[in-house]
């Protein structure tokens, strides 16, 4: 598929809603029990009107983990490679438009344009590139919050973990993936220029991303320790419930009286 006939398509046509409907029933289960993915936040997300998902990106399939958070047929952009092969109609299908990686994309920024004018959902990467290691984040750039300021859209940060290692060679492996939405930031009040696109996704949007991320980081050690945490716990109230008990059956010991032994002589009158 030729990268202008994927916007294209992108543009006029979006997402094959029985395409979608058949991936999400296929693969939603799958990744809710294989890949235990449990999502946070999902109210978050608005249910109708263009908004733009900002979530770190940890692997090609982020995407498609954040696109249960919502009945919504999420869009993103996905490396224009993906798209000259014979998946591209597929991919588009699914919601997904090329962009051209280390450059300007005009023709990327103008579909993600189109899509937000018709009241689309759409997933954008402030990091621009993945960072594959599983305990930081990438610089975020501005692209997305010159967009959400030019759309008057909603910029819903987002955090994911446990993407970066889904497969061993071609096989997928049983890690826990966490999804994470924090509340919507709204862009109404700022004017479209360079600097306040920055100024929107540094100060507001990406600390809010960090903040979740690190949380869905912890949350791992905080289970252990309330799990360690109960089992003392359980101990103490076993031990607590047995204490009565046992005073009760000392206290019965002491307070038995004794029986006198008879002798091996017994006085007859």
């Amino acid at each position: 598929m030729r990268i202008d006939e994927a916007h294209r398509v992108a543009r006029e046509r979006g997402v094959s809603r029985p395409l979608y409907a058949l991936a999400r029933l296929v693969l939603v289960p799958f990744m809710r029990v294989f890949f235990r993915l449990r999502i946070t936040g999902a109210e978050h997300v608005p249910a109708e009107g263009a908004a733009i998902i900002a979530p770190n990106h940890k692997s090609l399939y982020d995407s498609f983990f954040l696109a249960p958070a919502t009945r919504r047929h999420l869009r993103f952009m996905g490396k224009s490679e993906l798209f000259e092969g014979p998946f591209g109609r597929l991919l588009v299908g699914l919601g997904a438009f090329p962009v051209r990686r280390g450059t300007a994309d005009p023709e990327a920024l103008e579909t993600a344009r189109t899509i937000l004018r018709q009241g689309g959902l759409l997933s954008l990467f402030p990091e621009g590139t993945r960072v594959r290691d599983p305990a930081t984040l990438g610089s975020p750039r501005r692209g997305a919050g010159r967009l959400a300021i030019e759309a008057r859209a909603p910029l819903v940060p987002s955090a994911i973990t446990g993407t970066e290692r889904l497969f061993i060679g071609p096989f997928p492996r049983p890690v826990r993936v966490r999804v994470s939405f924090a509340p919507a930031i709204q862009p109404d009040e700022l004017v479209s220029t360079p600097e306040a696109a920055g100024e929107l996704i540094s100060e507001r949007v990406w600390p809010q991303v960090e903040q979740e991320f690190q949380r869905l980081r912890a949350r791992p050690g905080l289970i252990a320790a309330g799990l360690a945490a109960l089992g003392i716990g359980g101990g103490l109230a076993y031990r607590a419930r047995r204490a009565p008990t046992s005073r009760r059956a000392a206290l019965a010991r002491r307070i038995r009286p004794k029986r006198r032994r008879k002798g091996p002589f017994r006085l007859r009158r």
